[in-house]
């Protein structure tokens, strides 16, 4: 999600959030032509083994890379043990654009059910109520449902949708997402290794 926008006279750069990255990517990505025109931004907790990490890639040509300060770790710190947030899931960042603006930059590579979502916003938010002089701009991998069971084990995307509302911020699908618009379906096979995820032939 990201603030209502506001008419500002200069154009607006667009960092590129990435989630469920290769560690080898971050050095890849530097070695060619993308790493000339965009810094590759990680996290210090980088999981190099379950290689599902979230970056951040800046335009050079707007952003002060030297200005790129982590926050990462703070965040993370909030969260108890029953959030399923592992280390790489999440990355934010603060940085200031050629134009001297301050953003609040992050990326989230959410768990299967979407129940880190609210959490994970809920923490980024008050980091962005501490950094007032800062625009947030996030980038998450939200794993919210148009249809859940009721039993809190799944996150709907209405209740996504009123939640980020309620903080101030609109998304790139409105105030309020259409549960009947989908983006992803995922109906995978039992030949592939995460067989609590398979879905039978009747279920598609």
């Amino acid at each position: 999600p990201h603030p209502h926008p506001h008419p500002h006279p200069h154009p607006h750069p667009h960092p590129h959030p990435k989630q469920e990255a290769a560690a080898v990517f971050v050095a890849k990505a530097n070695a060619v032509s993308l790493g000339r025109t965009y810094s590759v931004i990680s996290s210090s907790s980088l999981d190099g083994k379950r290689d599902q990490n979230s970056l951040i890639l800046l335009c050079k040509q707007y952003f002060d890379v030297g200005s790129v300060r982590e926050h990462t770790a703070e965040v993370m710190a909030t969260f108890d043990k029953a959030t399923p947030v592992a280390n790489g899931d999440l990355l934010v960042i603060s940085a200031v654009d050629v134009f001297g603006r301050r953003y609040l930059l992050a990326s989230f590579h959410g768990d299967t059910n979407g129940l880190a979502t609210l959490p994970v916003l809920a923490a980024v938010h008050a980091l962005a109520q501490q950094m007032p002089s800062h625009r947030l701009v996030f980038g998450l991998d939200a794993n919210t449902y148009a249809n859940t069971d009721g039993t809190g084990s799944k996150q709907g995307v209405v209740e996504f949708g009123q939640d980020f509302v309620s903080k101030g911020y609109s998304s790139c699908w409105g105030d309020a997402p259409d549960p009947t618009k989908h983006t992803t379906y995922n109906a995978r096979t039992f030949l592939q290794p995460q067989l609590q995820k398979a879905a039978k032939s009747t279920e598609k």
